[in-house]
């Protein structure tokens, strides 16, 4: 059970690293000042600072087997699930408004436009979906996994 939940961490590590990477590369640091983007930079780089963290904790747990390390990477996965469901909360009615502002008339600038469009309004939704699916299966997994559950 533990490779399961390594291969699940690493997979929605990698949905989330593409999240990320759209988040920047559409101006979600440069929106803090303006508020344009809903998810605050500290909360962004808490969930994967904290994500990054565990995933190294229960790396070294598969090749140790201490199961202290698999409580602390369960403990670490907390926060970082907190934070996720901060953040999907925020977004929900970025990805609702989307349509309403798809259908709206362009009178503004293509700067102004850019700079008031949040950068998380182009998170494709399959992969929020995937990585917040992913990321609970994970949580489920190390949580049976420290438990004992399903050997290691």
């Amino acid at each position: 059970m533990d490779i399961a939940a390594l291969i699940t961490w690493v997979v929605t590590a990698l949905g989330g690293f593409y999240l990320l990477g759209t988040w920047i590369q559409r101006g979600g640091i440069r929106q803090q000042q303006s508020r344009a983007s809903r998810l605050p930079a500290p909360v962004v780089f808490g969930h994967f600072a904290l994500a990054a963290i565990g995933l190294v904790v229960w790396i070294i747990y598969v090749v140790a087997d201490n199961n202290v390390l698999a409580w602390t990477a369960f403990g670490l996965l907390l926060p970082v699930a907190l934070l996720g469901f901060v953040m999907l909360a925020r977004w929900i009615p970025v990805y609702r408004n989307r349509a309403t502002a798809e259908t709206a008339p362009a009178t503004a600038t293509a700067q102004t436009a850019e700079v008031a469009v949040p950068a998380e309004r182009h998170f494709p939704l399959p992969v929020v979906l995937a990585h917040g699916l992913l990321a609970v299966a994970t949580l489920v997994l190390v949580l049976l996994t420290a438990l004992g559950i399903g050997g290691s």
